[in-house]
């Protein structure tokens, strides 16, 4: 487990695997990620088992939050997204982030900040990465705000590179280096 204030970071199951297909399945949820058409359970499945066959440091990991405990001092946590590091570069000690927060009643709360930013601490103090890239929608300001917010500053634009809802919208790239880090 990877741990912060309020969510911690655990690996992703197979029975996570319906939540994900209902999330990505919801359009509201599907405008900020590159997912275009309706995803079966069956797709999902075969992502997954290609997914585990990728190095451990770029398996999805679930997001999760202290929710109301059922039962007396018994924690409960909630899955309400994932993230992961893709395509690390160890070479250049690089890597490209991606997230979601597929449960939209915990959107608007600075749990996608606290995530991204317990991310980076993890691929800065753990991985050893230096720079830590994403690529965000011109039309997802929220997840642009999260992004500011943790840090990562804006690199370029990628200029109509993406067709969504009958227009071209832009990519936005931004990035943040190990030396601009404030560990919190």
């Amino acid at each position: 487990m990877i741990t912060g204030e309020r969510i911690r970071f655990r690996a992703v199951e197979r029975d996570d695997l319906p939540t994900f297909v209902k999330w990505v399945n919801d359009p509201e949820v599907r405008q900020g990620i590159l997912f275009h058409h309706p995803y079966s359970l069956a797709e999902e499945e075969n992502w997954f088992e290609e997914m585990i066959k990728r190095p451990v440091d770029e398996h999805i990991l679930g997001i999760e939050v202290r929710d109301t405990p059922l039962h007396g001092d018994e924690e409960n946590w909630k899955l309400i997204g994932s993230l992961a590091f893709t395509n690390i570069d160890w070479r250049n000690r690089s890597s490209e982030v991606g997230i979601m927060i597929g449960e939209k009643a915990y959107w608007n709360q600075g749990y996608g900040t606290e995530a991204v930013r317990l991310l980076v601490k993890h691929g800065f103090n753990t991985l050893n990465l230096n720079r830590i890239f994403l690529h965000v929608f011109e039309n997802n300001p929220r997840a642009i705000r999260a992004y500011e917010k943790a840090g990562f500053l804006h690199e370029g634009k990628l200029r109509q590179s993406e067709f969504k809802d009958g227009k071209y919208i832009d990519t936005l790239v931004m990035s943040i280096l190990k030396e601009e880090f404030v560990n919190v």
